[in-house]
């Protein structure tokens, strides 16, 4: 029975004897498809490549000034690797890279593609793990996939994959700047649909030199077309005066922060509207452009401040806007608008952006319509749309969303609770809430900001990069600290602002429960409060990726909620007492080394099941007491696990059993941990584990990895599979 080892990750030194050195290996000598990297440890570069002609790849990078700066050569190989498995790795490894963050990346961001290819799901994802841990051993990244997947500078990248209409978005963009014509471009969606991703992915290729674009990505048609507008635009704009201008300060500094990471971009090239006076440019890219200002309730300094800018550049404040400045500073603005997320009087109104698109002579216009964040879809974001607009209809069905956590509760302590239990699971989950409260703990910290029946709550205590500041998950956060950014779950708490008038069947605002002054002040149609305060909520509600749960303070509101959104509690109350339940093992399962030896009982109690997890005969809960994964599973909760039935356990929490045959006493120990494993494939399509490690997660770094080799994997036996924390201990 021969072996094949799944890959190799060899290191060479980046030099001119490194194609002679490696000519006699199978994949220089065959052609094989092979993935590389190229680093500099002192410098902190890498450049990420595939190829299926190492030899001369290796020479025209040594060749090229920028790379052959790169000291060693790492090339990630197998006999297993074709075409499509190495783009995607490639692809893969240039998101994970830059997201890690610990070096900077040399690549160009065009033709970063998801490939499709056989066994990719079952196979080649625990090979990407895997050769993610063996270029952390090698000292080529720190964070884990995990971790790394909810960075900013993850999700940040300009390294992704642009959707059919992102693409369609990019050409329309290129194509109007390259016409003498075209001033303006219209880049119009909701919340979600992927605007600053085709923002920042535009504002990097602007910023790549025309040697390192790739165009894989895009259909050949695609292809032919964008490979010539971008000769084009190069060489019209071969060293471009340009600046992303972002309104939302606390996004603005979040995307600073990217940018000095990335290669060929610089924090000082993400501005504000005050910084676009300064000077003038080639193309301007402005995101969240609805949240532009004009000298509309604006405080006192900020008006001062406006009202310097616009004389300066010869314009009337109280006629002018934060729109008119960015377009008198540039030949050319690109901006990423959405007309639902203006949130204040000082947003330029509607109406200016309308007279922009309306000019057909001088603005071009692109929609983008998918829905990218919320895995509700499409589906879910109009759900969204017509609840708050009041146009659901009385006969309108439940909602249910499969990829999506939607629920309504009438306890806010078990609202909390479940957003803290999500935290735990996946972080980057927070509870933010609309300007209902005033922000009494600003100015002395042992204020309580929120009290709603015996739950005091307070509001974030920064405005700038909340969402991943520490202290955050314990805080409310408002619309000011949320726009722009994802999350993981939203916890949203309906304030008493907003409710509902049951004889009008509508919607109704109360103006003094609204305490964000900027927010109202001056504003004297209460149609147009209304709206404000409505599109705070359904920017809100448009936050969460995996999941949104909502509390409503008003009576009327939660009732007329409840006529389409599933109740918490219901489903919860409704599973126990159906069939949803799963039964809790008496076995105490130790979150450090393997417990002591325990029989297991034939008698145990039943746990109900939380919603939004279907009922399987091979759910079960139990108990993990210790701190080693103490981030995931605090000392003492109680667990749900899907019985493990086959299939890959590479990097997931697991529930092992350790057998000792020579036990006088029948039993087993257990114990929960993250699996990892060294296996060969055989070439009879089967594999054999060599080695396995049991990881911990804990902030005690006392707690080690156990390995587990030889005889000892035979003794070890996976149990089941974590799926959550069903209850924090009391």
């Amino acid at each position: 029975m021969s072996e094949i080892h799944p890959f190799s990750i060899v290191t060479y030194p980046f030099d001119k004897s490194l194609p002679e050195k490696i000519e006699n290996e199978f994949f220089a000598d065959e052609g094989w498809p092979i993935v590389y990297l190229l680093s500099n440890q002192s410098s902190k570069e890498i450049y990420i490549g595939e190829t299926t002609d190492v030899n001369q790849r290796f020479k025209a990078h040594l060749n090229t000034p920028v790379k052959s700066k790169l000291i060693d050569a790492h090339v990630l190989n197998s006999r297993l690797f074709n075409k499509s498995i190495t783009l995607d790795l490639e692809a893969n490894l240039i998101n994970y890279m830059t997201g890690d963050g610990k070096f900077k990346l040399l690549n160009a961001n065009a033709g970063m593609g998801s490939h499709s290819y056989f066994q990719k799901n079952e196979l080649y994802k625990d090979f990407f793990q895997q050769i993610w841990r063996q270029l952390i051993e090698k000292g080529l990244a720190d964070g884990s996939l995990e971790k790394i997947k909810n960075a900013e500078l993850f999700k940040l990248s300009p390294f992704k994959t642009l959707s059919a209409d992102q693409k369609a978005g990019l050409i329309t963009i290129i194509r109007a700047v390259l016409d003498d014509k075209h001033r303006t471009v219209f880049i119009e969606g909701g919340a979600g649909t992927g605007k600053s991703v085709l923002a920042i992915f535009f504002f990097k290729l602007l910023h790549t030199p025309i040697k390192d674009f790739s165009f894989v990505d895009f259909e050949a048609a695609e292809q032919t077309e964008l490979r010539d507008l971008v000769w084009k635009l190069k060489e019209k704009y071969p060293e471009p005066k340009a600046a992303i201008v972002v309104p939302v300060i606390s996004f603005r500094g979040s995307l600073s922060r990217v940018f000095s990471k990335i290669n060929g971009l610089r924090a000082n090239m993400v501005i504000g509207p005050n910084d676009a006076t300064k000077k003038h440019y080639d193309i301007l890219v402005v995101d969240e452009s609805h949240r532009l200002r004009q000298d509309k309730n604006l405080m006192p300094r900020h008006s001062n401040v406006f009202k310097q800018k616009s004389i300066t550049l010869g314009m009337t404040p109280h006629i002018h806007t934060e729109l008119d400045w960015t377009l008198k500073q540039s030949d050319k603005t690109i901006l990423f608008y959405d007309a639902f997320q203006g949130i204040k009087p000082s947003d330029v109104p509607e109406e200016e952006f309308d007279k922009l698109k309306n000019d057909h002579e001088h603005t071009k216009v692109e929609y983008l319509t998918s829905q990218f964040r919320a895995k509700g879809g499409n589906k879910y974001q109009r759900f969204v749309t017509r609840l708050l607009n009041d146009e659901l209809p009385k006969d309108q069905q439940m909602a249910k969303f499969p990829e999506y956590d939607f629920f309504l509760f009438d306890d806010l302590k078990v609202f909390i609770e479940q957003i803290a239990l999500r935290e735990r699971e996946f972080e980057l989950c927070r509870v933010v809430a609309g300007f209902a409260w005033p922000w009494l703990s600003k100015s002395d910290k042992s204020k309580f900001d929120i009290e709603i029946g015996d739950v005091k709550l307070k509001w974030n205590h920064k405005t700038k990069d909340w969402i991943n500041s520490k202290g955050a998950k314990d805080e409310v956060g408002c619309i000011h600290t949320v726009q722009g950014y994802d999350l993981n779950y939203a916890g949203v708490i309906f304030g008493p602002e907003i409710g509902y008038d049951e004889i009008q069947e509508s919607i109704v605002i109360y103006e003094d429960n609204y305490k964000d002054k900027a927010g109202k002040r001056g504003v004297k149609d209460k149609v147009q409060l209304k709206t404000y305060i409505r599109n705070i909520y359904k920017t809100l509600l448009l936050r969460g990726i995996e999941g949104t749960y909502v509390y409503v303070c008003n009576d009327a509101l939660r009732k007329h909620f409840a006529k389409y959104i599933p109740w918490f509690k219901e489903t919860y109350t409704a599973q126990i007492g159906l069939i949803a339940t799963v039964p809790l093992y008496s076995i105490k399962v130790a979150a450090g080394q393997f417990g002591s030896t325990q029989a297991v009982s034939s008698e145990f109690e039943q746990v109900p099941l939380p919603p939004g997890i279907r009922h399987s005969e091979d759910l079960f809960a139990c108990q993990v007491l210790g701190e080693s994964m103490n981030k995931k599973i605090p000392n003492g909760a109680v667990c749900l696990f899907r019985k493990y039935s086959g299939g890959s356990r590479e990097g997931q929490i697991v529930l092992v059993e350790m057998t000792d045959p020579q036990e006088a006493i029948p039993g087993s120990s257990y114990t929960v941990k993250e699996y990892q494993s060294l296996k060969i494939a055989t070439s009879d399509g089967s594999y054999l584990h060599t080695a396995i490690k049991l990881i911990p997660h804990s902030t005690d770094n006392r707690f080690t990895p156990i390995h587990l080799q030889a005889d000892e994997i035979l003794e070890l036996k996976v149990i089941g599979i974590f799926e959550c924390v069903l209850s924090l201990p009391q």
